[in-house]
């Protein structure tokens, strides 16, 4: 747990106090700027709860004393120290003051209600300023300035400030007018007194010109109220437009524009005047200085203003001008994309100037700090954009403009114009790559609102291709320098692997909106065979490339159009494409050259994209190979659990191919595969020929590859103990882990189900009841399936820093076990089947059971095939809804699947239908005869969804293999009552806990933290689980259920209009017979992320024994958005005796 400011005071106290009584030269001041960051942190630190003065065993008011003792020893320093000493003692306190959150209500350490002995202060300082020279003078009123928040009441400082406002000493007057600032910022009389002095001050011909500066800036910090903001907006526009001064000029504009920013109501008027300073008589300096104003009010979101004809063509007129320089042409554009993306559907039509952007985007030369040429390819790309929306593309409006196509010419011309000179040359140039970044990224953009712009975007990659070839050529023949050579293949490569990651993006984004088609495929797999043939590019870049031709994403949408090239199996309706599994051959091909040429790094990649890519063997091949190759034995293991959970996929997709077709198993052996790990678990899939619902080999496939899973994870856990390395890998691989053994079980139960003829019948006794308890194992397995769905939507929810395509693929696999949820309860949907007593927990009711299942899947697709999702609602009755909290889901957490989950989607439609079919035919005949036919029907059913399900390829997120550290929170606990030594309690008592909940590795994106505390009669623990190690959430069986109970209070805390944060909240109940209580704790943090609060658990009717307290924790974004912390350390352990 770490410590707070407060609990740190006495020691910084001392250290402080040891500095200053030093002997060594320098030591004082090395103390006093030591403070420094010291009291930015304390100042910006609530004040410590009485949880806190617990926890780090501190007596109230403790901190406040030391708070006192360290101001007023900085202060007598300040007052007997020498100069150097003074303006350390300065350079402290001003270093508090810039890190204040300005208009905000300051309560920081030197805030009026946490100072105790104002006067002392004060006093000490004005010691100072009344026998001290002007530079001491100067030092004490900027410290005068600092302490604003409390000195501003005393009359005398206030006195000694405004007099020296005309002081013959320069640095004293300068000052003056900084501390007047700071009073002004937090007080409602004071800003009226300067105002009046200022204006004397500025028009006195015998104020100097820095003496105007400062006075200038003053402006800027008077906006404590709307009506001094507007008065001093008045008063600096008069002074303004009276002055001569350039310098004078630019200072006031700099101000007005801070002042006008904190007020919508003038922020329009200082945009008007601003605009108004962009004419050519003003000077080069106004101007610059104009438009950086102008940046700052946009880069505030002040936009919402009218915008007429002449302050667009303002900005037009700036990109004509040569004598302003490059950057501030630059500002002028990105002004003016602003106003754009604003206003644009207002802007009248013939104020645009298109020709002259387009001019800008092709003639402009790359600058230092921004491409001007980018920008205005930007306000075009947002041109079109804008028009598609409001549906004024094509008209008057863009008639003049360059087509579509001409912008992208354009972009990939300029991405040609970059790149020449660097692979000429050889030289790495960050600016002109995070350039080319930007330009792939427009392009991006427009085909996403522009679809038919997608053939015309890979041709003219495959010509920037081909021009990276050609430049290659000349290289090769005239080059007279190899290391240039070497280095400008180097670009080269960096530049092909920037378009890998735009093509899969690309492509990522044409299969979300469906546009991916046989036109499509063949100009990828074109531009695919320009990389790979030929030596312009090296093996790595070759494999990924050969790579995207094996993705889900490309390949798929060739199946739906085109079944000539691929195998139908009539038994699964599944497609089997030839072209994907030959692909994955041409990578591997190409992997094993990596590896012969030793570029381990770079075999790495190739492994974790393949997973990504599902391309199993090329990942089984780099993973084994790579083992032998590292010496770290961390690594090792990372490596060896890739390995065993590659070939656990390996074995599922090489158990569907070989049934098919024995050339791939040829063809690996020859490329010397190490088939031997994968066949141990096919054994009689190759003996058997029968096609019957009873294969056992599926079962036994299955088994092995949950086996390898299981090693992958163990590996983890072996090497890894410590911390919380590898959370995700371990959580994803444990999900893995449970579908299989689910799926395995349902198969191992349909295999012991008799199949008996047509003639036959189950009235006897025996084979009845075996029936029935068959059908109840699957339901079981069923809700077991449908709990592990909720724990990946749980998983998706519990790590902040994912990024969305992974977020995609953890929902995508949720909702094929919700699939596969209720298609393993098939039976509770027809009611006449004898699955009486299905499960002894509280869901023990088959109408809560169906809701339960219906819900569960019906949500996934509501957003993806709505149709689906209302066939599953009819299958339940609206009096059959379970209580709210079986469907509670987290605010960031809509069910977003990715393109590649519709096979799942299309097989949920399939089930659906399916199961309505089954229900009708019940309802019409409920004969015994009648009853045995649905059952085989049904099961038959459940089967065949089953191997459908098992050839849709598994997909592995991308962000399985971040590696860096977990995001979570800690829990540390203490009993609140002092006479006991740690949580040993009384039978009979409450447990009241002081709480500490501290955020890990996550920067902070919220305020407030909540948490849940659940403890039960059955979580008594034992001495020995008390020392174990190792401790992992998801483990746990409650954590789900935790999950849905604090988001409905989270839910409920954030819609109170109260407000009521500091509340808590306790509950009790009883949960499979066993007794539990629950509390609800809300903490407020502070900067580093560590809250303090108290709760208490009704534990008075537990017998004695010890108990471990379970605990979750979740966060609200700035966004709105819920998050689930995953818990980083076990909960507290509390006896009762």
């Amino acid at each position: 747990m770490e410590r707070n400011s407060a609990a740190c005071a006495m020691q910084w106290s001392i250290e402080l106090e040891k500095g200053l009584r030093s002997k060594k030269p320098g030591r004082s001041a090395e103390a006093i700027l030591q403070f420094g960051p010291r009291l930015q942190q304390w100042s910006r630190e609530p004040e410590p709860s009485s949880a806190a003065h617990h926890l780090f065993d501190l007596i109230p008011g403790e901190d406040r004393l030391f708070a006192n003792a360290i101001l007023l020893r900085l202060a007598d320093t300040f007052r007997l120290g020498d100069d150097h000493i003074r303006r350390c003692v300065v350079k402290v306190f001003l270093s508090e003051y810039r890190c204040r959150e300005k208009r905000k209500g300051y309560k920081g350490l030197l805030s009026k209600e946490r100072v105790e002995n104002q006067s002392e202060l004060l006093t000490r300082v004005e010691f100072v300023f009344d026998n001290g020279d002007g530079n001491s003078r100067a030092l004490a009123l900027v410290i005068f300035g600092c302490w604003a928040d409390f000195a501003k009441d005393s009359a005398h400082v206030r006195y000694l400030v405004l007099s020296s406002f005309v002081s013959s000493h320069a640095l004293e007057a300068k000052a003056a007018l900084f501390a007047a600032g700071c009073f002004c910022e937090v007080s409602d009389d004071f800003p009226c007194i300067v105002l009046e002095l200022l204006v004397n001050l500025m028009t006195s011909s015998e104020t100097s010109l820095p003496i105007k500066l400062a006075g200038a800036r003053v402006f800027s910090k008077m906006g404590y109220s709307y009506s001094i903001a507007n008065r001093a907006y008045k008063t600096g526009l008069k002074l303004l437009l009276d002055s001569l001064e350039e310098d004078y000029q630019i200072a006031l504009l700099v101000s007005l524009s801070k002042l006008a920013s904190t007020s919508t109501m003038l922020t329009s008027d200082q945009v008007e005047f601003l605009f108004s300073f962009l004419s050519q008589e003003n000077t080069i300096r106004v101007r610059t200085t104009t438009l950086r104003c102008l940046c700052f009010i946009f880069s505030k979101g002040l936009c919402h203003f009218s915008v007429g004809p002449n302050l667009v063509q303002a900005l037009f007129s700036t990109l004509d001008e040569p004598a302003l320089p490059s950057n501030i042409q630059c500002e002028a554009l990105w002004i003016l994309r602003k106003m754009l993306l604003y206003m644009l559907p207002s802007l009248p039509s013939n104020i645009l100037d298109h020709s002259k952007l387009l001019s800008i985007a092709e003639n402009a030369s790359p600058s230092l700090f921004m491409s001007k040429s980018l920008l205005a390819t930007r306000v075009l790309v947002d041109m079109s954009i804008k028009f598609k929306e409001h549906g004024d593309f094509g008209s008057g409006l863009f008639c003049s403009s360059p087509t579509l196509s001409q912008l992208i010419s354009l972009i990939i011309n300029r991405i040609t114009l970059l790149m020449k000179p660097l692979f000429d040359l050889g030289q790495a140039d960050v600016v002109a790559l995070k350039e080319v970044n930007n330009l792939l990224y427009l392009l991006l953009l427009m085909v996403g609102e522009h679809p038919e712009l997608i053939a015309l975007v890979l041709d003219q990659i495959s010509t920037f291709i081909r021009n990276i070839s050609n430049m290659h050529d000349i290289i090769t023949t005239t080059q007279a320098d190899i290391l240039r050579h070497e280095k400008g293949m180097a670009m080269r490569l960096k530049v092909a692997c920037k378009l890998h990651r735009f093509l899969l993006t690309f492509l990522e984004n044409l299969s979300e909106a469906g546009t991916i088609n046989m036109v499509v495929y063949d100009k990828v797999k074109l531009l695919v065979k320009q990389i790979c043939e030929g030596n312009l590019f090296d093996c790595y870049t070759q494999t990924i490339y050969s790579l995207l031709l094996h993705s889900r994403v490309i390949w798929h949408h060739k199946l739906d159009e085109s079944e000539d090239s691929c195998i139908f199996d009539r038994n699964s309706g599944m497609l089997l494409d030839n072209c994907s599994v030959g692909q994955e051959l041409v990578s591997f091909k190409f992997a094993k050259k990596v590896l012969a040429e030793n570029m381990n790094w770079s075999a790495y990649r190739v492994g974790s994209f393949s997973v990504c890519q599902g391309a199993w063997f090329v990942a089984t091949f780099i993973f084994q190979q790579l083992i032998t190759q590292v010496h770290s034995e961390s690594c090792s293991c990372w490596l060896k659990s890739l390995f065993q959970f590659a070939c656990s996929e390996a074995k599922l997709t090489l158990s569907l191919l070989t049934k098919r077709s024995s050339s791939l198993v040829d063809w690996l052996e020859t490329m010397e595969f190490p088939l031997t790990l994968l066949r141990n678990d096919l054994g009689e899939m190759d003996l058997d020929g029968a096609d019957n619902l009873n294969e056992p080999n599926y079962g036994k496939v299955l088994l092995g590859a949950y086996n390898s899973i299981c090693s992958s994870k163990e590996t983890l856990e072996t090497a890894f103990t410590v911390g919380q390395s590898f959370c995700f890998q371990k959580w994803f691989l444990f999900l893995r882990a449970k579908v299989l053994r689910a799926v395995v079980d349902v198969l191992d139960t349909l295999e012991t189900i008799p199949f008996v003829s047509e003639s036959s019948s189950i009235n006897e006794e025996v084979g009845k009841s075996f029936m029935v308890q068959c059908l109840q194992r699957i339901v079981q397995i069923s809700l077991q399936l449908k709990r592990i769905a909720e724990e990946f939507d749980l998983v998706g929810a519990s790590f902040i820093d994912i990024d969305n395509k992974s977020a995609k693929i953890i929902s995508g696999l949720a909702l094929s076990c919700s699939l596969v949820a209720f298609i393993t309860g098939f039976t509770i949907f027809v009611p006449i089947l004898p699955t009486a007593s299905i499960a002894r927990c509280p869901e023990s009711s088959e109408n809560i059971l169906r809701a339960y299942l219906v819900q569960n899947l019906a949500g996934r697709l509501w957003q993806t095939d709505r149709e689906t999702s209302e066939k599953l609602c009819q299958l339940i009755d609206l009096r059959e809804q379970p209580d709210n909290r079986f469907c509670l889901l987290s605010g960031n957490q809509v069910f977003n699947i990715s393109s590649e989950a519709r096979e799942v989607i299309v097989l949920c439609s399939h089930a659906v239908s399916r199961i309505a079919c089954l229900k009708i035919e019940a309802a019409r005949e409920q004969s015994e005869e009648n009853i045995t036919g649905i059952i085989k029907d049904g099961l038959k059913l459940t089967f065949e969804i089953l191997m459908k399900w098992m050839e849709i390829p598994f997909r592995t997120p991308k962000y399985f293999f971040r590696l860096r550290p977990s995001i979570g929170s800690e829990l540390f606990a203490e009993n609140v009552s002092e006479a006991t030594n740690g949580l040993h309690i009384s039978p009979g008592q409450h447990l009241s806990l002081n709480l500490c909940l501290q955020l890990k590795n996550l920067p902070l994106q919220s305020t407030k933290l909540y948490c849940m505390l659940r403890c039960g009669v059955s979580s008594i623990e034992r001495k020995e689980e008390q020392c174990r190690s190792g401790f992992q959430a998801w483990e746990t069986d409650e954590m789900v259920e935790m999950n849905k109970e604090l988001f409905r209070y989270v839910t409920e805390s954030e819609s109170t209009s109260d407000n009521t944060m500091n509340i808590n909240k306790r509950g009790c109940g009883i949960d499979d017979d066993r007794e539990f209580v629950n509390s609800f704790v809300c903490f407020k943090l502070n900067e580093r992320g560590i809250g303090f609060s108290g709760c208490s658990l009704d534990v008075s009717g537990f017998p004695t024994g010890s108990y471990r307290i379970k605990w979750h924790s979740c966060c609200v974004d700035n966004q709105g958005n819920y998050w689930s912390l995953l818990p980083l350390n076990a909960g507290p352990v509390f006896t009762i005796q």
